[in-house]
């Protein structure tokens, strides 16, 4: 799954590949929300937002951080040092370990969402959504500091039209179907926090790919490594301190006490709400893969990521229904759905624009041999690039001697 593909670096069917794990693995987290979250009644658990959160949580940094230390993801490629707080460190930890302490905001806010009275389907249009809009923004950003040197391409643009289209009729049916998203405190202070997390993190990660040395490949792989520590750590801390909180600080919070009463009084099922978990943390593999993909802007990465997560919503919630007897898709789900496969076609256009362009500049491993490949030149390549003149001339010289030599001889 993580090994070399035969598939080179940056190419389609490498994208093609992360959007089907990204999907399985994030259906798979959109139906164990609901059915560890689910009414005992219709045979489901239970679980309240904020106990399902300690156990996802730790599930999916578990899996996350095995992975890391295991495969040895944390051993940065040192280009620059800096001072910092009196010792000599890499410039890049300097910007990935804030990332991973975003990272520790999304992780939390993005289950609790799914917990709100709403449609998975319905939770992932509204962050994916709102993230499709935020990729634009910083691709925008990066362009204006010269950090992006490629073009935003019209199809992008009107990909991110239509996912702000799909966000529009989910908001403007909300009322209709029984949760009003923008009168509710804690589904905006959940949204805000997620987005906020989210803006900077994908700002970094685009940072880390667009300013690159040449010559200087960047392994992502380690990126998400010390992203995925510092992510766990800041989690580790804060989990600490909302623990010990009515001991230090007097705290008498409902929320806090859910969080308190999952590690002092843990139910029988909490070994399968940790496993559970574990499949949210390999959707953070290839969310960021995704998001970090070669040759790719932010404007297209954020919409391959976004909308492939918001169809694994409809599926999930789809599974959802017929096997938790859980909630329909409502007629907004539908009609975002709709707006959301307009968004899909656009960006297909645009990949395969962008994969002609990276061909053409040899960007991607291999390019020269798939443009020859795609016209059908089955020949011997000429690879000229590969030969020194200089070689070719003494070589020549060789052989003439060699015939001149011959040729007395002979005489």
């Amino acid at each position: 799954m993580f090994s070399k593909s035969s598939s080179s670096e940056g190419s389609t069917q490498r994208l093609v590949s992360l959007c089907v794990w990204y999907f399985l693995f994030y259906v798979l987290t959109g139906i164990s929300v609901k059915y560890f979250q689910g009414n005992p009644k219709d045979g489901l658990l239970g679980f309240s937002g904020f106990e399902f959160l300690v156990y996802s949580t730790i599930g999916g940094q578990l899996i996350c951080l095995l992975v890391v230390l295991f495969g040895g993801w944390y051993k940065l490629e040192v280009t620059k040092k800096v001072k910092f707080l009196g010792m000599n460190v890499p410039v890049e930890l300097l910007y990935i370990i804030p990332s991973g302490i975003c990272t520790a905001v999304v992780i939390p806010t993005t289950t609790l969402m799914y917990s709100l009275p709403i449609s998975v389907m319905v939770a992932m249009i509204i962050m994916r959504g709102s993230i499709i809009i935020i990729s634009r923004i910083i691709d925008s950003i990066q362009i204006h500091q010269g950090l992006l040197k490629k073009k935003v391409y019209a199809e992008e643009n009107l990909g991110v039209f239509f996912s702000v289209l799909a966000i529009g009729s989910y908001l403007f049916w909300a009322k209709a179907d029984g949760f009003d998203f923008l009168k509710s405190t804690a589904a905006l202070t959940i949204l805000g926090s997620y987005l906020f997390a989210y803006s900077i993190r994908i700002y970094i990660m685009n940072y880390f790919k667009n300013t690159a040395s040449k010559g200087v490949k960047r392994d992502n792989k380690v990126y998400f490594g010390i992203e995925q520590i510092a992510a766990g750590l800041t989690l580790a801390i804060v989990t600490l301190l909302i623990y010990f909180s009515p001991t230090l600080f007097g705290v008498d919070n409902p929320q806090i006490n859910e969080v308190i009463k999952a590690f002092d009084s843990p139910r029988s099922e909490w070994p399968g709400a940790i496993l559970a978990g574990m499949a949210f943390g390999m959707v953070a593999f290839f969310s960021v893969f995704l998001f970090m993909f070669k040759g790719r802007t932010a404007t297209f990465a954020g919409l391959v990521n976004r909308l492939t997560s918001l169809v694994a919503g409809t599926a999930a919630t789809l599974i959802s229904y017929f096997v938790f007897n859980g909630k329909f898709p409502s007629q907004s789900d539908w009609i975002s759905l709709v707006l959301i496969f307009v968004a899909v076609w656009f960006i297909a256009k645009a990949e395969k624009k962008r994969a002609k362009e990276l061909a053409e500049t040899k960007e991607l491993e291999g390019a020269s041999d798939r443009k020859n490949a795609e016209k059908g030149d089955v020949r011997v390549e000429k690879r000229d690039y590969l030969v020194d003149p200089s070689l070719v001339a003494n070589n020549q010289n060789k052989a003439n001697q060699t015939a001149t030599s011959f040729s007395n001889k002979t005489i």
